[in-house]
């Protein structure tokens, strides 16, 4: 690798022997995900294919597909190589992974690979710096630029998204002890159920098209009012509150409200929840605690029987007040709470199908002439390029790293 600053065109150097680095082929490896609960993979036996026709080989850890029900027969039949799960990071150039890579991952690690992954870099910003450290190139999907049309194949936010929030209109209907749809029997007429879905992001509008496709009577919200005519679009209804403004922010999320609006925002919601029967939430902003939609007073105010599923639960929080990520609790008053943070995981053969095309779209994206190639002034690399050449390069990372007093990155 050239010595050269940040912002420039540089090339991957690799420990190949070769004098010449055009000559080597770039080894992709797939590591087998270990976050709890995690069965998706990064690449699919499909997109080996591709990777190999673009003059790359593939080494796969074995049973890294198992969860997603890729065998390891399928990926040797694509043209990958199956290896022990130790012998990924060594044989590797580029390493594709679906989320953060692990502790015992990071220390196998050497200078001049790429990592390529969820990173959510402004979720934990020392996993950049670390990266940096170590002279790895680290590139995060969750960074993407989603309004460049360009992008848009190689978009993971908004396929994983899709498939959880289809998954959570189905978990909401699992743990729901009545019908989503009108029943009519000899017994009697069972009316629909009747779904809040709050966020009409790409989960919630899957939610709410998928709850409505079961046969709910579906009501959506987001604090962005142009966002009416896509909830109406799905079947549902647009639910406008009187006491917040309009909470469009940039690049098509919410912007993140202030207190008052908050509190504002969860009184009003509080009186629309308590006469559903589930209430799905979505609400998330990158890098930030989720906001609090549903406060304690909320809950307590639904009727027995009533479900809830948190999108938005992680480690950060939620969107529901007493929401724990990955559990399900009954309250006192029968209220069922699903913290469902990770749902695309949940679908691993459609998630790791669609992620497999998006990983290697975006990897493609960056190869010149089957050498991997990092330019900061392409607006897409200006977004997914975290760390490299030793440093952190990511803007947002980098003010994060500075405001929690661990230094910038790049000049």
């Amino acid at each position: 690798m050239t010595t050269s600053p940040p912002h420039t065109t540089d090339v991957l150097a690799t420990d190949s022997p070769n004098d010449a680095v055009a000559k080597h082929r770039l080894v992709v490896g797939v590591v087998a995900e270990r976050a709890p609960g995690e069965r998706r993979v990064a690449l699919t036996p499909e997109s080996v294919t591709g990777l190999r026709a673009a003059g790359l080989d593939v080494v796969i850890a074995t049973a890294a597909g198992a969860g997603a029900w890729c065998s390891d027969d399928a990926y040797a039949e694509a043209g990958a190589e199956i290896v022990p799960s130790d012998q990924v990071v060594p044989r590797s150039d580029v390493l594709l992974m679906v989320g953060r890579p692990s502790t015992e991952l990071i220390s196998a690690l050497r200078a001049r690979q790429t990592v390529i992954g969820m990173l959510q870099p402004l979720v934990e910003p020392g996993l950049a710096r670390t990266l940096g450290d170590k002279g790895v190139t680290a590139v995060s999907l969750d960074g993407l630029p989603r309004t460049l049309s360009q992008a848009q194949s190689m978009d993971a936010l908004t396929s994983q998204a899709n498939v959880a929030g289809y998954r959570a209109a189905l978990l909401a209907a699992e743990h729901y002890s009545g019908f989503f749809p009108m029943m009519i029997t000899a017994s009697g007429t069972a009316r629909p159920a009747d779904v809040l879905v709050l966020g009409a992001g790409v989960a919630g509008l899957q939610a709410m098209a998928t709850a409505r496709r079961l046969g709910a009577v579906v009501t959506g919200y987001d604090v962005r009012p142009e966002t009416k005519g896509q909830v109406e679009s799905v079947g549902a209804r647009f639910l406008v509150l009187e006491s917040v403004a309009s909470g469009a922010g940039e690049g098509g999320y919410a912007r993140a409200l202030s207190e008052d609006e908050q509190r504002a925002q969860q009184d009003e919601l509080s009186r629309h929840m308590s006469r559903r029967d589930v209430v799905i939430t979505t609400a998330q902003v990158p890098g930030r605690r989720p906001p609090l939609l549903a406060a304690a007073a909320a809950v307590t105010s639904m009727r027995a029987g009533a479900v809830i599923v948190d999108m938005g639960a992680s480690a950060l929080g939620g969107n529901v007040a007493g929401s724990v990520p990955d559990q399900t609790i009954v309250t006192d008053n029968g209220i069922t709470i699903v913290g469902a943070g990770n749902l695309a995981a949940t679908a691993p053969a459609a998630a790791s199908a669609a992620y497999s095309h998006n990983i290697c779209a975006l990897l493609l994206h960056l190869l010149h002439d089957g050498v991997l190639t990092i330019d900061l002034d392409d607006q897409i690399q200006a977004g997914v390029v975290i760390s490299y050449a030793g440093q952190v390069v990511h803007p947002p990372t980098v003010a994060l790293l500075a405001e929690h007093g661990h230094g910038g990155g790049a000049p």
